[in-house]
């Protein structure tokens, strides 16, 4: 599977929203309980920027299979080398192996994008995703147990991180 990636664009916006939405029953990948307005979204969208912070799409054969993003950590300045990363991949693409695809390019930019640590932020019952980062060498910098409620039960939420 070829794979590109492209600086998201403001019409890409309802097409990211949609893929992050369809991740919110499996209450695996987000905290939000109920599906999110692309107008929700929309101030989101417009903090990334392709020079520091940027949010890619990724793209096969021309139709986007997911998407990957960037965001400050904590939005104080001591931690501007840092970033929290966030993958969403198109449930038609899952399995695929376009998460590692997109782990690889994201750290292939750091250093063009002036930064040099990751976290993500990972439900610790997401199984898929901490196996994902964990094999690319993120460890648990923090755990967090059970601070999301979710369809009645608690989950945990680890924080993964790793220098570059």
């Amino acid at each position: 599977m070829t794979i590109q990636f492209e600086n998201a664009q403001p019409t890409d916006l309802p097409t990211i929203v949609a893929i992050y939405n369809e991740t919110i029953p499996s209450r695996l990948a987000t905290a939000d309980l109920e599906p999110v307005s692309v107008a929700s979204k929309q101030a989101w969208f417009d903090d990334f920027n392709p020079d520091s912070r940027p949010i890619w799409v990724i793209k096969e054969n021309n139709q986007i299979a997911g998407w990957v993003g960037l965001e400050s950590f904590y939005g104080r300045p001591a931690y501007h080398r840092t970033a929290e990363i966030s993958i969403y991949i198109d449930e038609k693409y899952r399995h695929h192996g376009i998460g590692q695809q997109a782990i690889d390019y994201v750290a292939g930019q750091l250093t063009r994008l002036g930064l040099d640590a990751l976290v993500a932020f990972v439900f610790t019952h997401n199984a898929p995703s901490q196996k994902l980062f964990k094999k690319n060498g993120f460890e648990i910098w923090g755990h967090l147990p059970d601070v999301a409620i979710m369809d009645g039960q608690r989950r945990s939420l680890d924080i993964l991180g790793k220098h570059f």
